[in-house]
């Protein structure tokens, strides 16, 4: 047993190894500005628009969940009517906005990334970059974290906003409560920080969705298969390190 617990952390210290060395040459010097910055504008669309339907339907529909749940499980008359609004608005900056949005995004965006670097790698076009001189590593990767860093302001602002859309929506059309209280509560103390946190905390997940889906897919070893097992390890090591990620984030941030 202490045998396979030391083989999975040699294995675990190898991974991390090889993702610093990998970073290292994303992170280089790119020869030639303009060919880099047509890649990053095309991660742009790829990774940070197409993303943003997704983003909407599902912050809407948990908006207007999480609104209905409030009410029908924590609202007493003990409480402010307003409490639902705040509460509402609390957890889409807090939490959902970011982390949870994120974690989202590592299944749509992270297996995209891994997937197609996989495919490239076993079809050998990495290798045609690298026999023509240049830094695949670089003119790979690092437009896709770039893309998806800059976009990843954007998809919070959306995901909030749709989010509060969803609750009153609920408010309106299911009749729960009135819309002026739910709208009294979601400007009742606000504070500017949370907006600030969701951001610093999206930009630390976007990084993480992007380089280690990048680093699966660009060292995919073997056939199709090996690339369909790298999105899921992509996946899984992605969600795990924005959960691990989110919870020393918030008590930096919060604390």
């Amino acid at each position: 047993m202490q045998q396979k617990y030391k083989n999975i952390m040699i294995k675990l210290i190898s991974i991390l190894g090889k993702y610093i060395i990998l970073m290292g040459r994303v992170f280089s010097r790119p020869e030639r500005i303009r060919v880099y910055f047509k890649q990053y504008v095309n991660e742009l669309y790829q990774l940070g628009i197409n993303s943003i339907g997704i983003v909407l339907l599902i912050s809407f529909f948990i908006g207007a969940v999480i609104c209905i749940q409030i009410k029908l499980n924590i609202e007493s008359p003990w409480m402010p009517r307003f409490v639902v609004g705040y509460t509402t608005r609390e957890i889409l900056l807090l939490e959902f906005s970011s982390a949870i949005m994120c974690l989202i995004l590592a299944g749509k965006v992270g297996s995209n990334i891994a997937s197609e670097l996989g495919t490239m790698r076993v079809t050998q076009q990495i290798d045609a970059l690298e026999i023509m001189g240049i830094n695949s590593a670089s003119y790979l990767i690092m437009p896709k974290i770039l893309g998806l860093m800059t976009m990843i302001p954007f998809l919070v602002i959306f995901s909030i906003f749709a989010g509060i859309i969803g609750a009153f929506c609920t408010a309106w059309f299911a009749g729960i409560m009135n819309a002026t209280d739910l709208e009294f509560g979601l400007q009742y103390c606000f504070i500017e920080w949370y907006i600030w946190c969701s951001f610093i905390k999206s930009l630390f997940f976007a990084f993480i969705i992007a380089s280690v889906s990048a680093y699966f897919g660009y060292t995919v070893d073997g056939g199709s298969i090996s690339v369909g097992k790298a999105s899921t390890n992509a996946v899984v090591s992605s969600s795990v390190l924005i959960l691990f990620s989110d919870l020393i984030l918030t008590q930096l941030l919060m604390g």
